[in-house]
């Protein structure tokens, strides 16, 4: 199932940005907790009571000219409309009710979508009194909180979780027909790898960044394989942000992630990995989805004997820790590889959906405990029992002990390591817990 996402709207200086970082940090649900990847704020997972959505915040994608500035804003209200499953709308108690509070309320009336009007800076009485003017705006859902503090967070999203089906979250995916979203930034070729897959022209295709607008189901049978690509809009870098089409093209992204089982993240071979490249795989690792990295356009590059050999070293120095990840190296428009990538991606659909029987796991990593004990902490040895596989659709393990909270990171990181070296998870991330035995 596609995840549940929720986009914050409001002018600018309401306050979007500063409500966004505490959704986040609040509940840890931070995109990057992956180490090195550069905090590019614009979207990320939130978590409350155990229902996860995801949050897009669109302050991060305004223009700075005043003439553009508020049919700018106007259609990002609309593209969120269209988008979103629910929307946060924004104002501010200090400065009362604007006019662009009220065009923005003007189209958000009309949505037959939950709409969660926000009241930010109420951080006294006075204040309170103050807000009451918002009322008139017309919203059923009205809240007054101060995002700074935080104070009145927790009844907002008690509400907008409770909106969230139960079977969004459910553990049914992994099922059926393999699906493999495209994903990349714009003009680094996905289209032309989906055309050259498909063997037709499904999408257009041209040099203009950001031609492909929609994202696109193939559902795909060839030599006896099975299986859906979604095609996305491209994401594109920050500095570009001056059209509405990075917006979209981002919201599109993070959904057909959800879709999806494994992303294809395709990369320019000339241009390497960029800032806005480890959001997104982070965020794939995040959400326990199966990953493989198609470098297109190999065929510009000038190589020599270990080209490929270096270039692969240098990628996965940025992707560290997460590094167990098949890159390949293709050409769309030579279709250099292009089925391998399919392959690849095949493999790594099984891979997430390989489960190891119990006995074989608790030699194999027993072992390993053995051969390597975890730290002794404050005069506590640490002993590990038992290990077992979780039924999960990312593969998760329990490993039972008798001080579970006093495993640190590097050692969890030595059983990922061995898990890693003794069953095949290439491509997917690993989930492990540590529970008391």
């Amino acid at each position: 199932m596609a995840g549940y996402t929720v986009a914050i709207v409001g002018r600018p200086n309401v306050g979007k940005s500063t409500f966004f970082n505490r959704l986040l940090e609040q509940r840890k649900a931070i995109v990057d907790d992956i180490s090195g990847v550069t905090r590019d704020r614009q979207y990320g997972v939130a978590e409350w009571t155990g229902k996860t959505f995801n949050v897009i915040d669109t302050g991060g994608f305004v223009p700075r000219s005043n003439d553009v500035f508020e049919q700018e804003i106007k259609k990002q209200v609309l593209i969120a409309l269209d988008e979103a499953d629910a929307l946060i709308f924004m104002t501010d108690t200090s400065t009362g009710i604007t006019d662009l509070d009220e065009a923005m309320a003007d189209v958000l009336r009309r949505s037959t979508k939950p709409v969660y009007l926000v009241v930010n800076k109420v951080d006294n009485n006075q204040r309170l009194l103050e807000a009451s003017e918002f009322y008139s705006l017309g919203f059923e859902h009205i809240f007054f909180l101060s995002a700074i503090s935080g104070s009145g967070t927790g009844e907002l999203l008690d509400a907008v979780v409770e909106k969230i089906p139960e079977d969004r979250y459910a553990e049914n995916e992994g099922e059926g027909i393999p699906k493999f979203a495209i994903i990349g930034q714009p003009n680094v070729g996905k289209s032309s790898l989906l055309n050259a897959l498909v063997g037709q022209e499904r999408t257009i295709v041209s040099d203009i960044a950001g031609t492909t607008r929609d994202t696109i189901h193939t559902h795909y049978n060839l030599f006896q394989k099975e299986f859906i690509l979604i095609d996305t809009a491209g994401i594109r870098r920050k500095q570009k942000v001056n059209e509405d089409l990075e917006f979209y093209s981002v919201i599109r992204a993070i959904k057909a992630m959800d879709e999806a089982d494994v992303c294809l993240i395709v990369l320019d071979a000339e241009k390497g990995i960029a800032a806005q490249d480890l959001t997104i795989f982070s965020l794939a690792a995040k959400k326990g989805k199966g990953i493989v990295i198609l470098v297109n356009k190999w065929d510009l590059m000038e190589k020599s004997t270990n080209t490929a050999r270096d270039y692969e070293k240098k990628l996965k120095e940025r992707l560290a820790p997460f590094t167990d990840v098949p890159v390949l190296f293709i050409s769309a428009k030579d279709k250099t590889r292009i089925f391998k990538a399919i392959e690849i991606g095949l493999e790594v659909v099984e891979n997430r959906k390989r489960k190891i029987p119990t006995s074989q796991l608790n030699d194999t990593m027993l072992k390993a405990i053995s051969a390597y004990h975890p730290p002794v902490v404050r005069g506590n040895p640490v002993s590990i029992k038992y290990v077992t596989q979780l039924p999960t659709v990312v593969p998760s393990f329990a490993f039972f002990c008798n001080y579970p909270d006093d495993v640190k990171a590097p050692y969890r990181n030595y059983l990922e390591n061995q898990l890693r070296e003794n069953f095949n998870f290439k491509g997917v991330p690993v989930r492990i817990f540590f529970r008391k035995k």
